[in-house]
């Protein structure tokens, strides 16, 4: 099955269990055939949530930045939960985790005041094994996930609680720019985070955000938040029972609640995963590849590798809570 774009690029590849994928012929100049061909891929991006643009033959981040540029407008990433390697401004490695845990479904930074709406991977190096970035269609998901608990959701909304620190995840510099407490205190006001510095000088926020959100563009109702993937039971067993053991339960690097500060328990996680794992569509990487993923529409994940395996990544078009329709109130003081 294919679906024809309305400019002469070639048929994209429509298949079950895999995201829509376009072969691309570049000649050697990946920037340049982007650029003739931006509004198109935009157009698949926007039709199907998400797509693999496969022959680009993308070699490093020098050659991927100006793709990257053609294509969106990138934003300077705050709020990272990980740390990842800066290339360039708005351009940086994939999040720093063990290549031997997935990555849970999620939608990037949306537990921010302003998210990306279009997510930009490329490929350089392959893993040997595994490693693929899989993508779920984000309104079939929500259809697809127990009433009540949506319902739950939609009412109460879901709670990041993060507790910042220098030997886990994303130090406070990487996080936000800057060690300032000042300019610190001054974002997560501007931004609708509660926080608390700790007597160690750690620093703890919680954001409560909407769950379910209008897609900007189309209005299209979609699950859209990262309650399963930064939840403490989603994370390896032995993992989670060390840093209980060394923080205490209220300090885990990030958890999450709904939005009343009731606990999640381990079968709303499981629940969730299923969900996802049942609508997921993945294809291996190949050097070279290209993905854009609309990051309100498509939820994206990591699968485990083995060997080497460098992604480029920027995030690009910010978008505002508040332009969604959220289902809770999201205010910046």
């Amino acid at each position: 099955m294919s679906s024809s774009f309305p400019t002469s690029v070639v048929d994209i590849d429509l298949q079950p269990g895999k995201p829509p994928m376009l072969r691309a012929e570049a000649t050697g100049d990946a920037a340049r055939w982007v650029a003739g061909h931006r509004d198109a891929l935009r157009a698949a991006v926007a039709e199907h949530g998400s797509l693999l643009v496969r022959g680009l033959g993308l070699r490093d981040a020098t050659e991927t930045e100006p793709v990257f540029r053609q294509l969106g407008s990138l934003m300077i990433e705050t709020e990272g939960f990980a740390p990842r390697r800066g290339y360039a401004d708005g351009l940086y490695s994939s999040s720093k985790w063990p290549p031997n845990q997935p990555m849970c479904m999620h939608h990037e930074l949306s537990y921010a005041f302003e998210f990306p709406g279009l997510l930009l991977l490329a490929c350089l190096v392959a893993p040997t094994d595994g490693g693929a970035t899989p993508v779920a269609d984000s309104p079939t998901v929500l259809r697809a996930l127990p009433t009540e608990l949506v319902e739950r959701f939609e009412r109460v909304g879901w709670l990041l609680i993060r507790n910042y620190n220098d030997d886990i995840g994303a130090s406070l510099a990487e996080a936000f720019g800057t060690d300032d407490r000042r300019a610190i205190e001054s974002y997560c006001r501007a931004n609708g985070t509660k926080f608390e510095w700790q007597p160690d000088g750690a620093l703890r926020t919680w954001q409560r955000r909407s769950a379910v959100i209008a897609h900007p563009l189309t209005g299209e109702r979609c699950w859209f938040n990262q309650i399963a993937f930064l939840n403490e039971w989603t994370m390896d067993t032995e993992l989670r029972e060390y840093l209980v053991d060394l923080y205490g339960e209220d300090g885990l690097p990030f958890n999450t609640r709904f939005g009343d500060g009731d606990r999640i328990g381990p079968d709303v996680v499981q629940v969730i995963n299923q969900v996802y794992e049942a609508n997921t569509a993945r294809e291996r990487w190949q050097a070279g590849d290209l993905m854009l993923v609309d990051n309100v529409r498509t939820a994206h994940g990591r699968e485990p590798f083995k060997g080497p395996r460098e992604v480029v990544v920027a995030v690009a078009d910010a978008v505002r809570v508040t332009d969604c329709s959220p289902t809770i109130e999201v205010t910046a003081r």
